[in-house]
């Protein structure tokens, strides 16, 4: 019996099993892509638990200051002593150069893990790729958990960063081939969906894990391990979710009324270039490197963003700039690890929009210059970044870290593009494939500058304030870099293109592959157009409306008559209202969530059946839109 339920729920996640019936709505698959994607992208957001887990061991002991492990700090070589001895330490507490390594993992695992299981997801299908995903990120936090309860570094290494890197992977590559394949008319935008979520991941993650650990810290406990296993749980429910969510379209589908297009003329070459042949040349290894650089001037910087603000700018992160972060009482903490939580966030906004501006720009003005744009304005801001933080401009400061997250989410949208320009459309996803090669290498080689470079430069007693100078100094010389390599990116000589009748031969097969197994889902009929937008303009007026209910009762500090509250105005809503808005909060209101019913409900009636497409979407949705709320509400104080 037991090997009957292994077998059917095998079965349930074999490829056969997700072919999508005629007349599913390909809008249910974005959702299923986002919820992997904005879970395992709390990669970016990890370093919202440096600065805790930086002084676990003296925060269980009662002592306000962290216990340094033994052995020399000023050297590279002296810090590697260090971190060896912290692996199985349990008498000493974890620098920021022993926890960058997980960055490290997290990215190395991701190109690596993508690059050797990439032909395996193709035969098993995307839905038991994203099972996997579930059971090696969610695993990987539960046995950080147990690292982190026990003080066994090893095991954040292990649990996080190696097998959570590989669910990183995995997760990552599962929805990108699947979202294309039901999106032919419109593959940049279908790409720029996963993509998205995996740059919003941590602007969700972050202020959730700092509520989280706000909660379950006590006097001898920084509240990491229960954090990391509430997450773990999370991440798991909404990653299987996912995963299940996933249909592969019939072979040959294609939307209702769409023909494919003819050969793009904005292409800088018609010709294509074999696989085979594409790492032989100059122009790949140039493209490789201005990723490369570009990603790992940005990737050190993300790794490290909630400490570098807090140390930077001290008390100014409170407005009370006579206090550094040196003496920082325990309030004072928390207070800035607020802030620097909703820059993280703010950075994981930033890396979102990005994606979408930039590679839209790129379009226009084409990749080589939207490269030349990235490593110009990213050396102005590094370069100022020191003088901006003297000086105490903490907005501008901010603006200029959030441009530069911008222009790092905006390389990975626009890099298949250029691929495509030099070396043709033929082979692209494959070429692609083996240039994110190139994040594996910048996750080595941002987050190792940064936090051995600042950990060297807090072993010499350097004041808090002025570690991240000569940091930011090298990070436009890696910009500068980039800036050569991206200048002798030439077009390719004739002899690298296939020939006429090779490309032939290749799109002729597959047309008539094709052919015989076309199936052409056509969408059901409305009378009037504009009912079928009352089902899905409803779930997002209510989506609206909880998210704004959520945050008003957070903000309060209570949840008194927040149920009555969330449909009709009782006497315990009204009491709450009346005490906020004294208290200068924007209070909630039942209205829009009876605007957002009635439109709902009236869509139901109209269609006879409900459309099941905007509840995927806003059980995705709520969660983003709280975590853009929220992030630009506490954001506001970088810029007073």
């Amino acid at each position: 019996m037991a090997r009957t339920g292994v077998a059917a729920a095998t079965d349930q996640l074999d490829k056969a099993r997700i072919i999508a019936p005629p007349g599913y709505n390909r809008w249910l698959v974005p959702p299923a892509a986002l919820a992997i994607h904005l879970c395992i992208g709390m990669a970016y957001g990890f370093s919202v638990f440096w600065l805790p887990l930086g002084r676990a061991v003296g925060v269980s002991e009662g002592l306000d200051h962290p216990v340094t492990c033994p052995g020399d700090a000023t050297t590279f070589f002296g810090k590697l002593a260090m971190t060896a001895h912290a692996l199985f330490a349990t008498d000493c507490d974890w620098t920021q150069f022993d926890l960058g390594w997980m960055y490290t993992l997290f990215f190395v695992l991701l190109g690596v893990s993508a690059a050797i299981w990439g032909g395996w997801l193709e035969r098993v299908g995307p839905r038991k790729a994203g099972f996997v995903a579930a059971l090696c990120w969610s695993g990987g936090l539960m046995i950080s958990a147990v690292g982190v309860y026990f003080h066994q570094l090893w095991m954040l290494w292990l649990g996080s960063g190696f097998i959570g890197g590989i669910g990183l992977g995995l997760g990552y590559i599962s929805p990108v081939s699947t979202l294309i394949k039901w999106f032919p008319d419109r593959r940049g935008m279908a790409t720029g969906m996963a993509i998205m979520g995996f740059g919003g991941g941590a602007m969700i993650g972050s202020p959730l894990a700092a509520m989280l650990m706000a909660y379950y810290r006590t006097p001898t406990s920084v509240g990491v391990w229960e954090t990391f296993v509430t997450l773990g749980i999370i991440y798991f429910v909404f990653m299987m979710g996912g995963a299940f969510g996933y249909r592969l379209p019939p072979t040959g589908w294609k939307p209702e009324g769409w023909t494919p297009p003819e050969n793009s003329h904005a292409m800088i070459t018609t010709g294509h270039v074999h696989l085979r042949d594409a790492h032989k040349t100059v122009q790949f290894w140039l493209i490789w490197a201005v990723l490369c650089l570009n990603v790992s001037a940005g990737i050190g910087i993300i790794g490290a963003a909630s400490p570098m603000l807090q140390e930077t700018f001290g008390g100014r992160l409170f407005g009370d700039p006579s206090v550094g972060f040196a003496v920082f009482t325990d309030d004072q903490k928390r207070m800035a690890a607020a802030v620097g939580a909703a820059f993280v966030g703010l950075f994981s906004l930033f890396n979102i929009a990005g994606r979408f501006f930039w590679a839209s720009l790129s379009d226009k003005i084409g990749r080589k210059l939207t490269y030349y744009t990235f490593f110009t304005l990213g050396f102005i801001c590094y370069a100022a970044a020191p003088s901006l933080a003297t000086l105490g401009m903490l907005a501008i400061f901010a603006a200029a870290m959030c441009l530069i997250a911008s222009m790092y989410g905006g390389g990975f949208a626009t890099i298949p593009a250029y691929l495509a320009d030099v070396f043709g459309t033929q082979f692209v996803g494959a070429i692609h494939g083996r240039l994110l090669t190139a994040w594996s290498t910048a996750g080595i080689v941002g987050p190792v500058i940064v936090n051995y470079m600042h950990d060297n430069r807090v072993a010499q007693g350097v004041p808090p304030d002025q570690i991240y100078g000569p940091i930011f100094y090298v990070l436009s010389g890696l910009l500068v870099a980039g800036f050569v390599c991206n200048l002798l990116i030439r077009p390719l000589h004739q002899k690298w293109f296939m020939k006429p009748e090779e490309v032939e031969a290749l799109q002729t097969k597959a047309a008539v592959v094709s052919a015989r197994r076309v199936t052409e889902v056509r969408a059901t009929h409305d009378v009037n157009p504009s009912i079928r937008l009352l089902q899905p303009i409803g779930m997002a007026v209510i989506a609206v409306a909880l998210v704004w209910w959520i945050t008003f009762y957070t903000a309060v500090g209570g949840i008194g008559g927040a149920w009555q509250c969330l449909i009709v105005t009782t006497g315990p809503c009204a009491d709450t209202i009346a005490k906020s808005e004294l208290a200068g909060y924007f209070a909630y209101r039942p209205f829009l969530m009876w605007i957002g019913l009635a439109l709902w409900f009236a869509g139901i009636v109209l269609r006879r059946h409900v459309e099941i497409a905007p509840l995927a979407w806003a059980a995705v949705g709520i969660p983003l839109l709280w975590a853009v709320w929220i992030t630009l509400e506490k954001a506001l104080v970088l810029f007073r």
